[in-house]
């Protein structure tokens, strides 16, 4: 291709024309946001701007601390779930979050979505473990003050120890007050930051600064919709689960055995098509947020032709994960020690909320149901899952301390505690 030496001139003549108006224009003088008229190029600026980045060791102590607090904040919201699950009323909160968790991953298919407000976790976690340890060295010198007090109570030494003891509880107050308003990390309790109490008082303005974030970090906290998931969840649940476990309590009252187990057995039979759908309709209610969710059978059998096998998996963990928990229902469990068999309740049971959710998933997300050979093979394989779940269950019946009535404490679908009425 020719090209005319007039047209290069041309070319070259406009391109240099271009670029003296972008010269022109980045070195105009421009108003900074502070009101400061600057006359340096815009590219100048923008380099001197630009944040250095950070070097291999910081990044890999800033993701050390961030491993830590999410591992922190895991373990917080289990002890967390565990406690409010003995708790009345408040236990349908922990049964709210294990059904949201397997909603948020029926809509998403994202396992990391079931992982729920670790982090606000974590912050709860350590205000509660740094006032524990602050108020710890106080404990030890009230018991002090108090052995003294019980020899010599008019000695000069008791008197000292009071004294020091209401001084201490007020310093330590204060500490505690402070490393709250500043974030509750476990370093602010640690460092009290003086230079920066003082800035703050004299600066004004904590009692606002205070009021609006602990509104805003209770808001964040979604308790209302966690109690009004697990409320509507539950009660649905009970619907679900009354008719096959009444009948079998009510079989139990007989004193022959055979006769009893034989009566027992429509109510097994009831029993056998609910644990089939149960955990499903359950992570369907928590996905769509509709009560009514929790009844629709057919559309749930529609997306266990999509995906079959994961369906099977999903009920497989459920139900062998809820067994070991009967033996804990052995004896009666005091109220004051009873989050602690509770954890153990929250850690079976947080894997099977999250497979049954990723089995909805994944039918969600196939269109095509699966080949007939693999739907089969699932639905024959669940006929011996659902047939030991409910004969070790009634067998545990003979060892629970609350006998038949214990067939009402599905900690599997209804709160994650060794008795219902916790």
């Amino acid at each position: 291709m020719r090209v005319c030496s007039q047209d290069v001139t041309n070319l070259m003549s406009t391109a240099n024309s271009a670029w003296d108006t972008k010269e022109r224009l980045l070195s105009q003088p421009r108003m900074s946001p502070g009101g400061i008229v600057s006359a340096e190029p815009v590219w100048a600026t923008e380099a001197t701007v630009c944040p250095p980045q950070a070097s291999l060791l910081v990044r890999a102590a800033t993701g050390f601390m961030s491993l830590w607090e999410w591992c922190f904040g895991a373990i917080s919201m289990i002890v967390i779930l565990a406690f409010l699950a003995t708790v009345p009323i408040l236990n349908l909160m922990s049964l709210g979050y294990l059904l949201e968790v397997g909603g948020r991953i029926a809509r998403t298919g994202q396992f990391t979505q079931g992982f729920i407000g670790i982090r606000k976790a974590a912050r709860i976690g350590s205000i509660v473990a740094g006032t524990w340890l602050m108020f710890l060295p106080l404990r030890l010198l009230s018991d002090a003050w108090q052995s003294a007090w019980l020899i010599d109570p008019d000695s000069r030494s008791t008197k000292i120890l009071w004294l020091v003891t209401i001084v201490a509880t007020g310093l330590v107050g204060l500490h505690v007050a402070w490393a709250c308003y500043r974030g509750g990390r476990l370093h602010h309790f640690i460092w009290p930051a003086p230079i920066r109490f003082f800035k703050t008082i004299f600066h004004g303005g904590m009692y606002a600064y205070a009021r609006e974030g602990t509104l805003a970090f209770i808001k964040e906290l979604h308790l209302w919709h966690y109690f009004s998931l697990g409320a509507r969840g539950f009660f649905g649940t009970l619907a679900w689960l009354l008719v096959p476990v009444l009948w079998m309590i009510g079989a139990r009252q007989i004193t022959e055995p055979g006769i009893a187990f034989l009566v027992s057995l429509p109510g097994m039979v009831v029993f056998a098509f609910v644990l089939l759908y149960l955990p499903f309709l359950q992570a369907h209610f928590a996905a769509e947020n509709r009560l009514r969710a929790l009844f629709e059978v057919g559309r749930v059998r529609r997306m266990f032709r999509q995906a079959p096998l994961a369906w099977w998996s999903a009920l497989l963990i459920t139900l062998l994960f809820a067994l070991p928990l009967y033996l804990l229902k052995v004896e009666m469990i005091d109220r004051e020690i009873a989050w602690l068999p509770s954890l153990f309740f929250v850690v079976f049971i947080f894997p099977a909320r999250v497979l049954a959710g990723w089995a909805l998933a994944r039918a969600k997300k196939r269109e095509k149901p699966a080949h007939f050979l693999f739907r089969w093979l699932s639905r024959l394989a669940t006929v011996p899952v659902v047939v030991s779940y409910i004969f070790f269950m009634y067998l545990f019946l003979y060892i629970s301390w609350r006998g038949a009535d214990s067939l009402l404490e599905q900690h599997a679908f209804l709160v994650p505690v060794p008795f219902l009425g916790a």
